[in-house]
């Protein structure tokens, strides 16, 4: 990973960016730690579920609707953000999101009962989804093709490493200060720092032709044409149902790991030890991907989900499945995702460079609202067991097998994309 300037082939900056050049080492690590304040948001909540639900009342699996309200809510959020960047630029809708992922973080902590925590909850997913929308977007206004994946894997990894320590962070604060709330605040700190440092050193992306206008036919034409062409709509709702499944576990994931496997202390280890193997996948996808082609790669994991799938439903199925067989196939699953994350999500951005922002917005809308509403199911079936989750996990592969099939007209394995000038 270079940290000198952008390389040569690659968009330049607009004319009128006057910061110095951000160089590629720094936007990967800005766009990922933007993209996993949303994931802060929700990971570092989930071993203080317990203590939420008896201090605000919430009953059994109510309490899961604290990470599936706001993962629901971001996805309807995202449709908002990508339009108004297309108009005004990346840097002003991120400063917009960022303050509003502050400002209902701090009144998340002053919660006063289980209904008013749910309703900040959405607010704050919703508003805040420019920081889910808007760095893919940025990326694109730079490269494209499987340059494109490449670095969009190379964010995954570092986005990954937030998920693998924020349980543990949550339970830290919990242990040093003895309330969820100040997890919040926490989260409204992130916030902050992410502020200042897009502030000072973000340059806008945004190239004068490719401003687009806030007229509600155009934005429709833009939003309709990133979720309708065939060569890219398949990869958007494969990825939506394949992650679908991961935020099933996410949602479940203290229940079945505390409770059905009775591991509740070794939560945050466990849940790191999934997160990492995702973070070490996209490592590996970003090592490889301009070599063999991110169709090649993410079809070649896609066949291997499955298989992974069908083993976890085997298992559990069984009398006695323990902890030991599930999460090591949760890994495997969590890392395979880690090659088709970032490379479905390249390819499916690929056409559209000059309305990035828009079609940035329209897809992550499918993936997060078709995604946050499978997890949420599969969350709430939990019952006891692993069953619901392991047979979301292969069906959801197997539909999203279809899904690139027809995008791809039947054929798969595809070449390498060629470089975007």
């Amino acid at each position: 990973m270079r940290n000198d300037h952008l390389a040569s082939g690659e968009r330049p900056l607009p004319d009128r960016a006057r910061r110095p050049a951000i160089g590629e080492r720094e936007l990967i690590w800005m766009m990922a730690l933007l993209m996993a304040c949303n994931a802060f948001g929700i990971d570092a909540i989930l071993p203080a579920l317990d203590e939420l639900a008896g201090s605000l009342g919430a009953q059994g699996n109510d309490r899961q609707f604290v990470v599936g309200v706001y993962l629901l809510a971001a996805g309807f959020g995202t449709l908002i953000p990508g339009s108004f960047a297309d108009r005004f630029g990346r840097r002003p809708v991120l400063f917009a999101a960022l303050g509003a992922y502050i400002v209902l973080s701090l009144a998340c902590a002053a919660a006063t009962s289980f209904t008013q925590l749910i309703v900040l909850r959405a607010l704050q997913g919703f508003f805040a989804a420019g920081i889910i929308a808007l760095p893919p977007a940025i990326i694109r206004d730079r490269v494209g093709g499987d340059k494109m994946a490449r670095m969009m894997s190379l964010i995954f990894v570092i986005f990954l490493l937030v998920p693998a320590v924020a349980p543990s962070i949550g339970q830290g604060v919990l242990l040093l200060l003895g309330d969820w709330r100040w997890i919040f605040v926490a989260m409204a700190l992130l916030g902050v720092t992410m502020t200042v440092w897009v502030y000072v050193r973000l340059p806008e992306t945004l190239h004068d032709d490719d401003r687009q206008e806030i007229n509600i036919s155009v934005i429709g034409r833009n939003m309709r044409r990133a979720v309708t062409l065939r060569s890219t709509i398949g990869y958007t709702l494969a990825s939506a149902l394949v992650f679908g499944g991961l935020f099933g576990f996410i949602n479940s994931s203290q229940q079945l790991i505390g409770e059905a496997f009775g591991a509740g202390d070794m939560f945050p280890l466990l849940f790191a030890f999934c997160a990492g193997s995702m973070a070490l996948a996209n490592w590996s996808n970003s090592r490889i991907v301009e070599r063999f082609g991110a169709r090649r790669v993410s079809h070649s994991a896609l066949f291997l989900f499955i298989v992974v799938s069908a083993l976890q439903l085997w298992f559990a199925t069984q009398p006695n499945e323990s902890l030991w067989t599930f999460v090591p196939l949760m890994a495997a699953n969590m890392s395979l995702l880690g090659f088709i994350g970032a490379n479905f999500g390249s390819i499916a951005m690929q056409p559209f460079r000059h309305i990035a922002g828009a079609a940035s917005s329209a897809q992550s809308f499918l993936r997060m609202t078709t995604g946050a509403t499978l997890g949420a199911a599969v969350g709430y079936a939990y019952d006891g067991t692993a069953r619901p989750l392991a047979l979301a996990l292969l069906v959801s592969a197997i539909m999203s097998l279809l899904f690139v099939l027809y995008s791809e007209r039947g054929s798969l394995f595809g070449p390498p994309e060629p470089e975007v000038e």
